[in-house]
């Protein structure tokens, strides 16, 4: 690895999921690296199929100097949505990771996609917590216009699908996890219709819950 200067990018896969990892991951490459990642078409991973991810990923590691991740727990985010005070909940949580994440790239200045409505307090709040000097740049939509963020949006998607699909194989199909989707309401319907725990996967601090139990006739639910 040369002494160049290297430029990283992190992002976050996950964040309005009812259940699983919220996922961060960063990517840092050289000015050489970052061509590399235009040319093979990255963008933010929501515009990609899973399979186009699937096969970028690889291409991604080959490219960039260093690749890390994080997961954030349900638990872990039950508690800061819970118990946080203001402005210490989930953005701060994440702008913890995001540190994590950060230094473990080796890169001079990261640019991020800012979870915070306010990118700037994202960022300082990101650098408050850093242990390696490095420049953050907290910008939103940072995963459309940077390559090298749009790199960290496909290995944190990447690396939250495999860890649903492995509770997708458990589990058996609850859709996507998203609260929007049919599939997924359904089988937590019929989850807390039968009177069941809601699952350890889950993130049992979204409100979404209190909509399904609403939605349960029977009113049988039992946290």
């Amino acid at each position: 690895m040369s002494g160049a200067a290297r430029f990283g990018g992190v992002d976050e896969a996950g964040r309005g999921c009812l259940l699983g990892p919220l996922v961060v991951a960063g990517v840092s490459a050289s000015r050489s690296g970052v061509e590399k990642l235009k040319a093979l078409g990255v963008k933010d991973s929501k515009q990609l199929s899973p399979r186009r991810r699937e096969e970028l990923y690889p291409e991604i590691l080959e490219a960039a100097d260093r690749v890390h991740w994080a997961s954030i727990t349900p638990d872990e985010i039950d508690d800061v949505v819970i118990n946080g005070k203001r402005l210490r909940k989930l953005n701060y949580l994440e702008a913890v990771y995001f540190a994590r994440v950060i230094d473990k790239l080796g890169a001079r200045t990261v640019t991020v996609d800012a979870s915070d409505a306010v990118a700037s307090r994202f960022g300082k709040d990101i650098s408050a917590n850093l242990k390696a000097k490095c420049k953050v740049v907290a910008l939103h939509k940072a995963d459309r216009d940077f390559p090298v963020v749009s790199a960290a949006s496909i290995v944190a998607k990447v690396e939250r699908d495999r860890q649903v699909n492995l509770l997708r194989s458990v589990e058996g199909d609850f859709g996507s996890g998203y609260p929007s989707d049919p599939l997924t309401k359904d089988f937590f319907i019929r989850w807390i219709r039968r009177g069941d725990p809601l699952p350890p996967y889950v993130r049992k601090s979204w409100k979404t819950w209190a909509k399904l139990e609403r939605l349960n006739p029977s009113g049988s639910a039992d946290r």
